[in-house]
């Protein structure tokens, strides 16, 4: 629609768009070219895309397995597949980016010397919880963006390797009972819900701020007899041992989705938990793809991430595949599975919570 600020049809509230809301953030930096803007812009028409073959994946055979794998050796969806080709044409059409990085693609992808390029690095998930598709349940896009260190013409894959602290944007997408769309820039976390009608996101969550200890917790617990650290296995027997003076126990909530999982937790309170196992010492998570985009949504919510003895957002990747073990969301939640991670002693009452647990 040509007026990105709408007027609802019943009492004339404002109504701020995506597009509106990225405009609008712009003007407040000095001497902003609106490079940034169009680069948002266009993941967030790539989005809306992305939830449009979601939402109809059954109907068109979009549904089921290329037969493939990834680099990281995980069964690829078509889904997977389209949802890629897409993000990267689209990133590198849009005049704004140098260079692109996938979990689905083993390397770096830099644009075309025969299109424009700009100033800025993508790295993204396109679809993560894909093995969710055929079950529907929701999945989503993860995605960072970082500034070259290099010109535009020479960036290499050495200009990726760059830490959390560095990312000058980043957000993810949920295609669940509704598309959202949430996204920060270092100035709050905001959500659009796309409304399918007009083909418009539309702010439905201003400034974000996830609640500093929650009563919930998500993991895999089916995977714990092989996860490395002890610790952790004691972390969330704390968590689910009864307490009245923390507030316990928590519940388990554990979706399968990364995106699903954090998006919740973000909302409502929480942690996520995906530690080292046996099968993957150095962790699942991709740092550059899923670890470091969400670690920075969360900070900028009030929210902490961390490997369980490093801030998340403090890690600068060996390589473009780096992995990491996650603990995300609430601070003093983050903090607690950090103590345990260290040996470290629990703070006043909520030390008598540990009597019992081995």
């Amino acid at each position: 629609m040509s007026d990105k600020t709408l007027s609802s049809l019943e009492g004339g509230e404002r109504i701020t768009t995506l597009e509106s809301h990225i405009i609008e953030s712009q003007r407040e930096i000095p001497g902003a070219s609106g490079a940034f803007s169009t680069l948002l812009s266009s993941i967030g028409l790539a989005s809306k895309i992305i939830s449009r073959e979601v939402r109809r994946a059954g109907l068109f055979d979009i549904l089921g397995l290329t037969g493939d794998t990834n680099v990281q050796g995980e069964r690829v969806t078509k889904l997977d597949i389209y949802s890629h080709n897409l993000l990267a044409r689209m990133m590198s059409r849009c005049g704004q980016v140098c260079g692109m990085a996938s979990e689905e693609h083993p390397d770096f992808m830099p644009v075309s010397s025969d299109l424009p390029r700009g100033r800025y690095l993508v790295c993204f998930d396109p679809l993560d919880g894909s093995s969710n598709i055929d079950v529907n349940a929701a999945i989503g896009t993860i995605f960072g963006i970082w500034r070259s260190k290099s010109s535009p013409e020479d960036c290499t894959e050495k200009d990726v390797l760059q830490s959390g602290n560095e990312i000058v944007g980043a957000g993810y997408i949920i295609y669940g009972s509704s598309t959202i769309f949430v996204y920060s820039s270092g100035r709050g976390v905001h959500g659009f819900t796309l409304d399918p009608s007009i083909g418009e996101f539309l702010l439905s969550h201003r400034d974000i701020r996830t609640p500093k200890r929650a009563k919930i917790y998500s993991c895999n617990e089916g995977n714990s007899y092989r996860w490395n650290d002890e610790g952790m296995r004691r972390f969330v027997s704390y968590l689910k041992s009864e307490n009245n003076a923390t507030g316990k126990p928590y519940s388990g909530r554990y979706i399968g989705s990364l995106v699903a999982d954090f998006h919740r937790n973000l909302l409502d309170g929480g942690v996520f938990i995906y530690p080292g196992d046996k099968k993957k010492p150095g962790g699942k998570l991709r740092l550059l793809f899923e670890a470091a985009p969400l670690a920075y949504i969360c900070e900028q919510a009030g929210g902490a991430a961390s490997t369980g003895w490093e801030r998340m957002l403090d890690i600068t990747p060996k390589k473009l595949h780096h992995r990491v073990p996650l603990i995300i969301g609430s601070r003093l939640d983050v903090e607690d599975g950090e103590r345990f991670m260290q040996g470290q002693p629990l703070p006043g009452e909520a030390a008598a919570a540990l009597t019992g647990i081995k």
